[in-house]
């Protein structure tokens, strides 16, 4: 079957007045279902998304919120669109501005490397151009390096410690950056962006932030690598069925309710998922069943050896889903 909105080449030269198609309504159906070259059945080339099963008339309200996106962001479709339901059924590539044109070498690099070596090509090409190793270069002149070894693994590490920790607060602060979704959870609800709530987020964001080597642009780099890794080891597929452990659904943001535990809700703009079903067990009673678009998967642990010890967990992207919820 012919893939549909395929996905661009990372590293290919490319454009913000490309247009890209994100098409369909938000109650629009379901198209036919595909498995994907590389044999993984968790992965799907088209959306198993419908909106049977949800009350009639709330599927089309069920848009990312105003107050939940920025007007601009830094990439090629605007928050609204990728943060909406539409999107999670029409994925089509997020290219963050800059990162194709200015790393092409990287790309050159990966596109003649073995399989198992593109991991090494990546961390060494990073280590070298953000001299991770060598601050003095980077113009750090203190005594104390501890700021100026915050790097993205360190980032990922504490995410998995305590995702509403400093290194969480810069992660979500990247999302909220590059793709326009502000975070809904950092230790308590932000709903308020003048709130005091909101306020710590942005000083522990701030704090992980000062004395790194261009850390943000560090994060860029390994979103773009796990896409382009996830394109190489998934051809033709379109989503993954993810899952999330949760102790109440009323902790998310419900924007719809439907039947045989189809919601439709509003995720934090960085969230933990995983591959397997029973692990979410291990982290509450009720499990979110989710088709995620493989472009909005941030990070995947097996995607660089050694940085977790599991391979399981995966970093999405958030914004507006459809979901189905069970019971253990």
């Amino acid at each position: 079957m012919k893939i549909e909105n395929e996905a661009v080449v990372v590293g290919a030269v490319t454009s913000d007045n490309v247009p890209t198609l994100c098409r369909g309504g938000d109650n629009a159906s379901n198209t036919s279902e595909t498995k994907p070259r590389s044999g993984d059945d968790r992965l799907l080339s088209e959306s198993s998304q419908s909106s049977v099963g949800l009350e009639a008339g709330t599927t089309d309200k069920a848009t990312l919120p105003r107050n939940a996106r920025l007007p601009i962001n830094r990439c090629n479709l605007p928050a609204v669109v990728l943060g909406g339901l539409t999107y999670q059924k029409y994925p089509s590539p997020l290219l963050i501005d800059g990162v194709a044109e200015l790393h092409g070498d990287l790309f050159r690099r990966l596109a003649v490397a073995l399989p198992e070596a593109r991991a090494d090509v990546f961390r060494d090409y990073v280590t070298v151009h953000f001299q991770l190793e060598w601050p003095e270069q980077m113009g750090f002149t203190g005594r104390k390096k501890t700021r100026a070894k915050a790097n993205y693994i360190r980032m990922i590490r504490g995410w998995s410690f305590d995702s509403d920790s400093r290194e969480g607060a810069v992660l979500k602060g990247w999302v909220e950056s590059r793709f326009g979704l502000m975070p809904r959870y950092h230790g308590q609800p932000l709903r308020d962006p003048s709130g005091e709530g909101y306020r710590r987020y942005q000083e522990m964001r701030s704090h992980g932030l000062y004395g790194t080597s261009a850390l943000e642009a560090q994060l860029d780099l390994l979103y773009t690598f796990s896409q382009y890794e996830l394109a190489q080891r998934h051809q033709g597929a379109r989503h993954v069925t993810l899952y999330r452990g949760v102790n109440r659904l009323a902790d998310h943001e419900v924007l719809a309710k439907g039947q045989g535990g189809r919601h439709v809700v509003l995720l934090n703009n960085l969230n933990s998922f995983t591959c397997s079903r029973e692990r979410a067990c291990e982290f509450g009673d009720y499990i979110l069943e989710v088709e995620i678009p493989l472009t909005k998967i941030f990070f995947q642990c097996g995607l660089l050896p050694g940085v977790l010890q599991g391979e399981d967990e995966f970093l999405v992207i958030g914004g507006v889903v459809d979901v189905t919820l069970s019971t253990i």
